[in-house]
This record gives structure tokens, sequence and C-alpha cells, in this order.
């Protein structure tokens, strides 16, 4: 939308406000734009604005997948700031839904692959469970099949909304409504379903004439399969998206030598934030100044030493490389 024609749209920032759902709906009665945050863990949170049908029109097509229904009762045990909450709060107000408090009156949850672990056992026997916020393992997928659990996963971001629908993150294909392609590494999205832009601070997003849009996510499309790898510039970690050139401003003032945060693979998590030291006498101020810092996610966990860090063949850092060090072992020592 123009910015001459989006001055005269009135936005609410549905967030912000006493009931979330409640603004939601009355922003869709009068045809305002809707602001909503982006996840916040990052130094950087950012504001989406975004049409309330950009919501709604995908409702059919989760009803159609997941059985939901005016009958069901929804549990989102997560805060309503989280964009894939407040969604699935808005969807359940929509139907005529309930949401619960509980999994064990529940006929459908909302999780991150993390919440999904810890919320498995009886009570969540003949729940559909709706996952997403990181990649959803096949291996948590399998366990959680086993224990009765109806698992469904999806792929989005704030400024996109879904984009790839499966069984976990190995079978991903494209969401209904949602055409994906993969150009030069990057995973582009063409929709109804995406955001008009940002309020304030400018982010990822970009938008090409032909209506395609991506954040930057990497990935491959082979035979309808997405695969997302996920951005150069971020990790999830437990749900949470951080911003990696975020945190290692925050660290190198400390460091003499060079400090790379990367996340290292990991089964529940989806990745651990990693700091990687070319310095290992760096290794107490730094650690000292991430904790009087940094907080929850953007806190590195595990901390590395590497003698050099490997280069691209245009001389840039090789993230990738430094990853596959950590995650292998191969070069790289876990510093305690």
């Amino acid at each position: 939308m123009p910015f001459s024609e989006r001055a005269r749209v009135t936005v609410r920032r549905v967030a912000e406000a006493e009931d979330p759902v409640a603004a939601f709906l009355e922003a869709d009665r009068d045809g305002a734009l809707v602001a909503v945050p982006t996840s916040g863990s990052s130094a950087a949170p950012r504001t989406v604005l975004r049409t309330t049908a950009s919501w709604t029109d995908s409702f059919p097509h989760l009803e159609e997948l997941t059985g939901l229904g005016s009958e069901s009762r929804v549990w989102v045990p997560g805060p309503l700031t989280s964009t894939m909450n407040l969604f699935a709060a808005v969807h359940v107000a929509v139907l005529g839904a309930s949401l619960v408090a509980g999994p064990e009156t529940a006929t459908h949850a909302v999780l991150t692959p993390a919440a999904l672990e810890r919320a498995l056992g009886p009570a969540l026997a003949g729940v559909v469970a709706i996952v997403a916020g990181d990649g959803l393992s096949p291996a948590l997928h399998r366990r959680a099949v086993a224990q009765g659990v109806r698992v469904c996963h999806y792929y989005g971001a704030a400024e996109l909304s879904y984009v790839a629908w499966g069984p976990h993150r190995d079978a991903l294909r494209p969401f209904p409504g949602a055409e994906c392609r993969v150009v030069d590494g990057e995973i582009w999205v063409r929709s109804s379903y995406l955001c008009q832009g940002y309020d304030g601070a400018p982010g990822p997003l970009r938008v090409r004439p032909d209506g395609f849009a991506t954040v930057g996510d990497r990935g491959r499309l082979e035979s309808g399969v997405l695969t997302v790898l996920g951005r150069d510039d971020a990790v999830t970690t437990g749900g949470a998206t951080v911003r990696l050139a975020d945190v290692e401003a925050v660290l190198r003032p400390a460091a003499r030598g060079d400090v790379l945060v990367v996340g290292a693979p990991h089964e529940r998590l989806g990745a651990v934030l990693s700091a990687v030291l070319t310095d290992p006498a760096d290794l107490e101020p730094v650690r000292r100044l991430a904790r009087e810092r940094l907080v929850g996610p953007e806190r590195p966990r595990w901390w590395f030493h590497l003698p050099g860090l490997p280069l691209t063949e245009a001389g840039k850092v090789d993230r990738a490389a430094v990853t596959g060090a950590v995650a292998s072992g191969d070069g790289a020592r876990r510093l305690t």
C-alpha cells in the first residue's frame, strides 16, 4: 500500500490493547489495519502492519486441515504478544469456539516444538497439536504421534503468515493459497496472507513487483517439498528468533579476538545460541558481559574456541562452516 494511502487508514495496535482479540475484531469491523509485533526476542523488535483479511483469509483452510470448528476447545498456553498465539485466539473467537486453560479438556492446542515436548503425556492424547514457531523434528513428531497426538506443523513468519504446512519440518508443502519459490537459495511466497510492511523501524521483508515476498529465510524446494534452512543472520531457539548481529554487537567490545555467534543444532530447541571465540582468554570477560547485557534466548548457552574463522571465496566469514564445526566438533573446542 503506498504511503499516501496508508496515511488515511486507521491503524490499531492490537497487541497493546487490554483485550487484543476484541481489538482485532473491532479493527476488522472498521476496516482498519492492525499493528502486531514480531517475536521481540532480538534487540530490535519490529511492528508489522497488516489487513485483518491477511489473517482471516486463511481461516477456512486451517479449519479444513485441522478440524477446527465451533465446538472446538483450544488450548493456547503462550502469551498473546506472540503473533501465532494471537492469531489462534482470534480464530477461536471468529469460530465461536472456546479457549481452555489446559490440555485435559482440549480438542486442539497451539504450541511451539519445545512446548509440545513439555506437554507430552496422557492429557494430550487425542488432541490436535498445531505446532509452529520453530522447526518440528521428525523425532519429536514420532514421539507425539506414538502418544496419541495428531500433529500438524507449519512454517511462516510474522510478515508472511502461513507459508508451508506438513507433519514436521522435513515434509512441508506450500500452505493452501500460498505460492512458493526458492530464488538464489531464498524462500519467496505470494499469497493474500502477506503483511503491508512495517510501522516504524524497517525489517527484513522484501517484496517484488510480481507480489512475491521474502524475509530472507534460506531453503530448498524439491518435488513440492519446502526445506527451511533459516536465515543467515538469525536463528530460532525454543521458538524465539534471535538476530545474531545484535548479540555479536553486545559481546565484541569485551573481546580481544573475534567473536561469532551461531546456532548449534539441537533436537528439542531447534538451535542453541553458541558464541565462538578465536582467543580462549576472552571467555570470562565476554561471558560476564553476556550475563550483564543479554537475557533469555539472546544469551549464548554454549561457548567454543576456533583458532581462526573460516572464510568464503569472497573473503567473508563462512558462518555455515563455523556452524558445521560447532555441530561436529571438528576443529571447534567446547569451552567450560
